[in-house]
């Protein structure tokens, strides 16, 4: 028993590990989809013009953005795959396919955790929104959390639809409605680090359990269904 599981982790070290250089030599998360975010926050900022309004929007904001973002590198990262039918070697070749997800969440929950980051440092500087360091924490363990249950059903319905048409369209339509409750919690628990509407730190530790029950349940679920749902 201990032998599989340690031979998952390894399978789910190196598909992470993989995927993550991919990224580092491809650059298009710095290059293209940073900057994009970037021109979106300060539109944002110009166009609201009032600092009341933007530190009521910046958690949505922040929120929406890392979830559009996940869209793109979930598509990336299963486009490679099937592009050279990766998904059928390793299937082939008996590779865990609990291990192949795990990788893949370990592997997204990096890059949404670097991007959120990026995207709060903005909120701070263009919305002027003050974090203390109670705040800072709960924003800390948000975003991990919120990340986790994002890539949690992202990698399952990124599998599920790489070897069907129109894939492009269709992840958007499969994750978005599954994933608003995570996209709720993480708001509402973001308005508290960042103090919104006169929002307290304390207020938004229960949406961060509710962000921890729905990552430990799409993690499980996940890990069950990624085989299945990917054997055509």
């Amino acid at each position: 028993m201990s032998a599989s599981i340690n031979r998952t982790f390894g399978i789910a070290k190196a598909v992470a590990s993989k995927d993550l250089r991919v990224e580092m030599r491809s650059r298009v998360m710095t290059n293209q989809i940073l900057p994009f975010a970037a021109i979106v926050m300060v539109l944002f900022a110009f166009a609201l013009d009032n600092d009341g309004v933007l530190q009521r929007v910046a958690p949505g904001l922040v929120w929406m953005a890392t979830l559009f973002t996940s869209l793109v590198v979930v598509q990336r990262s299963f486009a490679v795959e099937a592009a050279d039918s990766a998904i059928d070697a390793l299937r082939v070749a008996g590779v865990a396919p609990q291990g192949v997800y795990l990788g893949k969440v370990a592997a997204l929950v990096v890059q949404l955790v670097a991007f959120e980051a990026v995207l709060a440092f903005l909120a701070l500087i263009l919305y002027r929104v003050n974090v203390d360091a109670h705040g800072a924490v709960l924003l800390v363990t948000t975003c991990l959390l919120g990340s986790l249950g994002i890539a949690a059903l992202a990698a399952v319905y990124g599998g599920l639809s790489i070897a069907g048409r129109g894939r492009e369209t269709l992840l958007p339509l499969l994750l978005l409605p599954a994933v608003a409750p995570v996209l709720i919690g993480a708001t509402r628990a973001t308005e508290s680090a960042f103090g919104s509407d006169g929002a307290r730190v304390v207020e938004g530790w229960p949406w961060v359990g509710l962000l921890a029950v729905f990552g430990a349940v799409f993690l499980f679920g996940g890990t069950l269904g990624f085989g299945p749902l990917t054997d055509e």
